[in-house]
């Protein structure tokens, strides 16, 4: 037999032009945790070369900063990293960009009730969307992790009309790790064992962790908890408070586990899902088989390929689930009103 040929990484990296990958809020902990996925190969492919636009506010502390990130990262001499422009200036951060991964938003403070917080981000991804709608690639894929996500992707899109909706997704899959772990944690399995954990709706307290449809090595989740009041009562609670419990112990938010979740979000949705699995996205809902309101940005168990994702049909959802995706979905309508409402005014 014919010995193997094993081509040399430099070989690949020459093959493939590289991709321009903008992070807002680049200066923020969860950037610092991020670029290490996007320069390693690890979200996009290990012969996947890019260039990084690295975004944060114009203020000279903040982009100070962000410039002493650029100097780690041309002290970390990623082979895959061929570029690094760092500004304030978001014109100059989108222009030409294949991607753009959102982490910047304006942050709920003591006191703000969710119209005020919208109201912030309505400005700032109004903003964003008009400047990706004339300056970016015409097919960039938008990724907001910056809360409320949902809705300021929504925003986002909305003031992006020459960008495809199916480009812009928000961030649940961090939610989607969240479930896998506590199943894999209940029944002492590895985490690769697990499969087909869904995070319906909105990515908030509201959202719907569900687990009527995960399989532990190919055996239904449930059967082998065969307990229902930890479904229910212990498992879903703790996804869906689990930010504020990571708040609680190390006083920052999530960010080694958020970076994490944009990669595998990222990596599924550029290069595809494995085959007879899904993940959480959270996408436009528009013509959805699910009985939720068109013209959301729901989260859904979809598949990608081919740089596209497909909402998963025919689940059976159970009266139970019903009653949680509605909620997530009221909340979500109503944020939605919120938003366009402050659009107009």
């Amino acid at each position: 037999a014919r010995p193997s040929v094993h081509l040399s990484p430099a070989f690949h990296e020459m093959s493939k032009a590289p991709i321009t990958i903008c992070v807002t809020g680049a200066a923020g902990q969860i950037g610092y945790a991020l670029l290490p996925h996007l320069c390693s190969g690890k979200t996009f492919g290990p012969d996947q070369p890019i260039k990084l636009h690295l975004f944060d506010l114009p203020i000279d502390g903040v982009q100070t900063a962000l410039n002493g990130v650029k100097l780690e990262l041309e002290d970390a001499t990623y082979p895959l990293l061929k570029g690094c422009v760092c500004t304030g200036d978001e014109k100059v951060a989108f222009t030409g960009v294949d991607a753009v991964i959102m982490l910047g938003a304006f942050p709920r403070k003591d006191g703000m009730e969710r119209k005020d917080l919208l109201e912030k981000n309505c400005s700032i991804f109004k903003v964003q969307g008009d400047l990706l709608n004339t300056v970016a690639s015409p097919n960039v894929k938008v990724l907001v992790v910056g809360n409320p996500a949902n809705t300021n992707c929504l925003i986002a899109a909305e003031c992006a009309p020459n960008i495809p909706k199916k480009n812009f997704s928000a961030l649940t899959r961090l939610d989607h790790n969240r479930c896998i772990a506590q199943v894999a944690i209940k029944c002492g399995v590895p985490i690769e064992k697990v499969t087909g954990s869904i995070i319906w709706g909105n990515h908030s307290s509201t959202q719907y962790p569900d687990i009527n449809h995960c399989k532990v090595d190919g055996t239904a989740a449930k059967e082998l908890i065969k307990d229902d009041a930890w479904v229910n009562e212990v498992m879903i609670p703790c996804v869906q408070k689990r930010g504020a419990a990571i708040i609680a112990a190390r006083k920052l938010s999530s960010a080694l586990s958020a970076a994490q979740a944009i990669s595998d979000h990222m990596n599924n949705w550029f290069l595809g899902t494995p085959a007879g699995t899904f993940v959480s996205m959270a996408v436009d809902s528009t013509g959805n088989k699910y009985g939720v309101a068109d013209g959301l940005m729901y989260s859904f168990p979809v598949t990608c390929k081919g740089g596209e994702w497909t909402i998963v049909e025919g689940l059976s959802i159970d009266d139970f689930s019903k009653g949680k995706m509605k909620a997530t979905e009221t909340e979500l309508s109503e944020e939605k009103t919120m938003a366009f409402e402050i659009l107009k005014a």
